[in-house]
Parts: C-alpha cells; structure tokens; sequence
C-alpha cells in the first residue's frame, strides 16, 4: 500500500481520495483548529500535526512516521493561494497577514513551505494543486518559480489545468495540479485520461441522502433576483439592472441538467437551487464536492461550508492518485 503524506490538508478532501484509490495517508498538516477536527473525525487512523507549516521541521515528521528521506511515495499539498487571482493579478496585500479562518496567516508564501518539505522528504512522487488564476497575468512568474524550484528539487515536473468534471465531480472547476516524480527514478509524470461521463448536479444531490433540517432560506432581495435569473446564470445582471452598479457576480443559480459552478468557501452563501428559492443544503454542497454522504463535517453552517469549498473534490484526487499509482509508483523496481 502506498505511502501518502498530506499537507494543508483542510477537512480532508484530498485524503479522502487517497483512501478511495487505495493508498494509505500516515499524516496531515492543517493550521485551522475547527478543520482539523473534522479532519480527525474522518481520517482517526491519520496522524494530525495541526500547526502553522512554518514552525514544523519535515525531517522530524518522518522520523516520526518511522521513515527516512525517499521512503515517502507521494507528498500531496494544496497550499492556499488567495492572492493568485482568477484574473491574472496578484491581490492586494501581498506579503501581509491576512484573514483567514478564524485567526489571521500570511497564505501567500505556503507554495514555498511545501517545496521546503519536498527538498527535505525527498518522496517518489508529489501532487500539488492551485487555482488556475496561478497560470494567467503576472501570477505566471510564480507559477514559473514554483515550476524552477520543483526541477531544482530533484524532480521531472508537469503542470495541467484540469477540470473536475472531467473526473466524476458534479462541479465546474479548473485547477493547475503539479505531478513530479523524483529525477533518479527516471519516469515521467502522467495524469488521468477524462470520463466518458459527466454528472449533473440533479443527478448527483438525487442519489444523496439529504439532511433538510437546516435553514437555508434567503432574503427577499435574494428572492427577487433569483426570480428574474435564468438556471446557470449569475445574479450579476438582475442587481445591475436594478442598482445600475457592478455586484452579485458569485451569486449563481444552479442549472439541474449541468455540472455546478465552482464550490467556494462562500458557497453556503453564494449558490443557490434551480427550482426552490433558496440556498443549499450542507448535504447537497457534499454531493456536489464528492464527499461520501456519511462523512462527518460539525461546527456552523458557514464553517461546514468553508471546509467542503477549500476542499479538493475527493473523486477528482481518487483519479489522479490511482493513475500516479499505476502509471508511475507500480513501475518502479522493488528493491
């Protein structure tokens, strides 16, 4: 069984998918104490380091695990990139602390954090993932660092842009997923070839058990927009027409026959159903992310939310973990 460790691993989206394809995850980095409680709910067997990555030392985590540099077989990361725009433009406050969670962090640096643990680990393989804002505008001189720093590492490197709903997740969403495979191994990165199938959101709530019992009534001004605006569509234009100013542009109502819009941090707030006038249920932001229906998520709706929208949509990780496994890690001579 393959070896996993996860870092910024949230409430465990990614470790989920791991687990899915069969690999076994021996430990977690997360920094937000309410996200790492869920992680614990779900992965008991993982060891948790809930800490800023900043102040843990990779080597001491693998001799930890019982492991010395090499051993590991996939390091994954997500680090959080907020500041990589969707636009192309680094945001403002770079290089500051920021908000985040319920505590403050500079996020901006972390991509540089997780290549400090790949230099130190030394694994087989590695899996990062970002937003695709990482590859457009002035973000691309990161993202060409980011690419250096990997070579520079020891490692053959590929970049994609890929779309969760090519992998089974009812869900528009793009990221920039990193796949390296160490130099001395001399094989070469592979992704997982896109489904036949895609799943719609009305496909993917349907075959879920959905908890009802919370409120997920929206205000009359939400009503009324959400009136005039067509399935699939951004509340934008029915504010614009009746404020004449720019906003609303992440609210969107759901089309039932396609794949959701992009599950944010926000999306408690932000999407909304296609036929009721109302938000979504928690469940149904879990059937759209992928997570299993009995995974536990606790703490308040706006947190619940937050945990499944910063997630990595376990079915697309179980696509990439499971073609790493078999494309790259079973071809690697047992010694």
């Amino acid at each position: 069984m393959y070896s996993v460790i996860s870092t910024f691993s949230g409430i465990g989206g990614s470790s989920q998918g791991y687990k899915q394809a069969g690999l076994k995850v021996l430990a977690s980095v997360e920094f937000l104490d309410y996200q790492a409680a869920n992680y614990r709910l779900n992965h008991p067997h993982t060891k948790v380091y809930q800490a800023d990555i900043r102040t843990l030392d990779p080597q001491a985590i693998l001799t930890d695990l019982g492991l010395r540099p090499g051993d590991l077989d996939i390091l994954d990361g997500s680090p959080p990139c907020s500041s990589f725009s969707t636009n192309g433009i680094v945001a403002d406050g770079w290089g500051k602390i920021k908000p985040y969670g319920n505590t403050e962090q500079r996020t901006d640096d972390l991509f540089f954090e997780y290549i400090r643990f790949l230099k130190a680990m030394q694994p087989k393989t590695f899996v990062a993932e970002n937003v695709s804002g990482l590859i457009k505008g002035v973000s691309k001189g990161y993202f060409n660092q980011f690419f250096t720093a990997f070579e520079s590492a020891g490692y053959k490197v590929s970049a994609k842009l890929l779309n969760a709903a090519n992998y089974g997740v009812p869900q528009i969403r793009q990221r920039i997923i990193f796949i390296g495979v160490r130099s001395d191994l001399g094989l070469s990165p592979a992704y997982p070839q896109p489904f036949s199938k895609v799943i719609t959101a009305s496909e993917a709530i349907r075959a879920y058990q959905i908890d009802k019992s919370e409120d997920v009534s929206i205000s009359d001004l939400q009503r009324e927009y959400w009136n005039v605006t067509a399935p699939g569509q951004s509340m934008e234009d029915a504010n614009r027409r009746k404020t004449g100013k720019a906003g609303w542009f992440s609210k969107m109502k759901l089309h039932a026959l396609r794949p959701a819009n992009t599950i944010t941090a926000h999306a408690g707030d932000d999407l909304f159903h296609w036929k009721e006038p109302r938000h979504l249920y928690i469940d149904e932001l879990k059937a759209l992310q992928t997570f299993p229906n009995d995974y536990q998520i606790k703490g308040s709706r706006i947190r619940q939310a937050e945990g499944i929208g910063r997630s990595v949509p376990p079915r697309m990780m179980q696509a990439i973990a499971e073609t790493v496994a078999t494309q790259i890690l079973d071809k690697i001579p047992k010694r």
